[in-house]
């Protein structure tokens, strides 16, 4: 896809200034490439970088786990995110090989993609949700159990402690 970024009228001629879109297609490859937030951490920085295509997805490969990813942008920010590519990572992350190649197909628009990511997050997260909400509720329960356990002792307990002290004073005789 090209753009046109500038006309200017000379004197005697149109000069236009034309910058094309590129499109990448980046294998990584690793033990360590599946859930660790690759996606997400290449994701944040398209969207930081202005791509305006962005697609990433998880795929077993032959030897080990790779992570696809499709990118469209400006040549300049193409290079930036290769780059970033070959020198960033997530912290958890092993990669054993990174390609490039270039590409020549559709590639999903980057806040689409962001879009679906927020619902595959909200997906996952919302039964972790649920099981922390009731697990809140029965350790609420127990709490509120002991403290029914634990109150007569106390007040047993205090009981005592004030016939304790009237018969140290009588002793003292401070009564």
């Amino acid at each position: 896809m090209v753009s046109i970024l500038e006309m200017r009228k000379q004197p005697n001629s149109l000069r236009i200034h034309i910058k094309s879109d590129m499109k990448l297609k980046i294998k990584i490859t690793g033990p360590k490439v599946h859930e660790v937030g690759y996606r997400y951490f290449l994701m944040s920085n398209a969207i930081d970088m202005g791509l305006k295509g962005f697609h990433a997805r998880n795929r077993t490969g032959e030897k080990e786990p790779e992570v696809i990813v499709l990118v469209e942008g400006d040549e300049e920010a193409i290079a930036d995110f290769k780059k970033l590519v070959e020198t960033k990572k997530p912290e958890r992350s092993q990669v054993s090989s990174i390609v490039f190649e270039d590409y020549d197909s559709d590639v999903m628009k980057t806040e689409s993609y962001a879009q679906i990511c927020s619902a595959i997050q909200l997906n996952k997260a919302i039964p972790v949700l649920l099981d922390i909400r009731d697990n809140t509720k029965n350790t609420l329960e127990e709490i509120k159990g002991m403290r029914e356990d634990i109150q007569p002792g106390y007040g047993m307990n205090f009981r005592q402690m004030q016939v304790d002290v009237r018969a140290i004073k009588e002793r003292l005789g401070m009564q």
